[in-house]
């Protein structure tokens, strides 16, 4: 596509002085004119209009980060209350896929029994737990859960 210059041809013709084009058409100094005929641009802000876009991309990126943040929160307490449930009897599976079932409870220590034939215990951290499995009967003498 080729461009059109019949306007500065035009604009050529109607100066004869051969001086800059200034908006009026008399030849004289207007106001806020820049030689060539561009007018200054009178925006007050130092950066233009560069913030009309960048505040919605900001505020987009915030509300990005709060919901990725409100997600992980949520999925954090869900596990703290799983791990503050868990009780004796309750089948487990480790992070490492090991099933067992909760033999005892420590601070930050769970021991598993994960072969009922040769009663193999084994020690994780309470934090190697990944889910639940079923729930056992706890310490109740009463069977209930």
């Amino acid at each position: 596509m080729q461009p059109d210059f019949t306007g500065l041809l035009l604009g050529q013709a109607d100066n004869p002085g051969g001086g800059p084009l200034t908006p009026g058409g008399d030849g004289g100094e207007a106001t806020g004119a820049q030689p060539g005929g561009a007018a200054r641009p009178t925006s007050t802000s130092p950066f233009g209009g560069q913030w009309i876009i960048l505040i919605p991309l900001l505020l987009i990126m915030v509300f990005m980060i709060w919901t990725s943040s409100s997600a992980q929160r949520k999925e954090r307490k869900k596990r703290d209350a799983m791990l503050a449930a868990l009780k004796r009897h309750d089948r487990v599976q480790t992070i490492g896929g090991l099933i067992g079932s909760v033999v005892e409870i420590k601070d930050n220590e769970v021991v598993l029994k994960v072969d009922e034939a040769n009663n193999v215990k084994m020690r994780f951290a309470k934090s190697a737990v990944q889910q639940v499995l079923t729930e056992g009967a706890g310490d109740d003498a009463s069977g209930k859960s």
